[in-house]
């Protein structure tokens, strides 16, 4: 029996759903969900198995012209995904303008690996205006398989994996059979964390932070974190912190029930806040970050 594997490479603008999208997919909570841009700083990804196929899903960051170093890092990985990939899902809503972007949609329109455009939050939207998108759609990407979804209602994703089984390349699987991810349990502490502050503050603190997670002790009954909260100047670091640590002591609550979820066991999670200033302009530290 022939055996099916591939790179399923999710791209799109902020906002439009990718991250809720590729969970719904992998059937676990990989990429980090908050209604802020650029949540999604890396590339994730998630693997699903069955007997003759392997899906490797990648939730890449969303579209943006970058402002500084980091968000140069963050298009890195969206080049990447569209260079390496075997099947493209470029994910749109029914709230996005069509032609922003534009150029990046030219770039896809000149792949050489199939391309599905996914039309998502149908349940935002009326049918008749479905019907127009998907039609103006038809124009900009003339060879692309379209699917109207709900990911977050888990609509018409059946469609799609069948889909996306069709136009997989026959290929012997890229991963272990048992490996449902790519990336580590401290990276999946760190965003765990980011994403309770993506969360609790407002306005530019949680673009300015990363968090670095300096000690992961895991043992039968518990696992020890220690966990550095970097911001880039020392007001901010206030900010974090709050009155009497108030606001610090919150995400760290929310952060350790979810991580003991995440886990299944009991976490122990101390939280530091540093400043490491302007480290979004800083290769270096973005390097240590695990950018570039």
């Amino acid at each position: 029996m022939s055996h099916k594997a591939g790179f399923v490479n999710i791209i799109g603008n902020p906002n439009v759903g990718k991250s809720t999208l590729m969970n719904a997919l992998v059937g676990e909570k990989l990429s980090i969900i908050t209604s802020k841009s650029q949540t999604t700083r890396h590339r994730i990804m998630g693997i699903v198995n069955g007997t003759d196929f392997q899906i490797v899903y990648s939730d890449t960051p969303g579209i943006i012209k970058p402002n500084y170093k980091l968000q140069e890092s963050m298009m890195l990985f969206v080049e990447t995904a569209l260079e390496d990939a075997d099947i493209i899902l470029y994910v749109t809503d029914v709230k996005e303008t069509i032609d922003k972007n534009i150029n990046y949609i030219n770039k896809v329109n000149n792949t050489k690996v199939p391309v599905i455009l996914i039309l998502n939050k149908i349940d935002l939207s009326k049918q008749e205006i479905i019907d127009d998108l998907m039609h103006q759609w038809k124009k900009l990407l003339p060879n692309a398989y379209i699917i109207p979804t709900s990911a977050k209602e888990v609509f018409n994703l059946e469609q799609l994996f069948d889909k996306i089984i069709e136009f997989l390349p026959e290929s012997p699987p890229y991963f272990p059979k048992d490996e449902l991810t790519d990336k580590s349990q401290r990276f999946f502490t760190s965003e765990i964390i980011r994403e309770k502050i993506l969360l609790y503050y407002r306005e530019e603190i949680p673009y300015s932070v990363e968090v670095l997670v300096e000690e992961f002790k895991e043992s039968e009954d518990i696992i020890r974190i220690r966990a550095i909260i970097f911001v880039s100047r020392e007001s901010q670091k206030g900010i974090i912190i709050g009155h009497k640590g108030k606001s610090l002591k919150k995400v760290g609550t929310e952060a350790r029930l979810e991580l003991e979820g995440f886990f299944n066991n009991k976490v122990f999670l101390e939280l530091y806040v540093k400043v490491n200033q302007d480290w979004r302009n800083k290769p270096k530290q973005l390097l240590r970050f695990g950018y570039y």
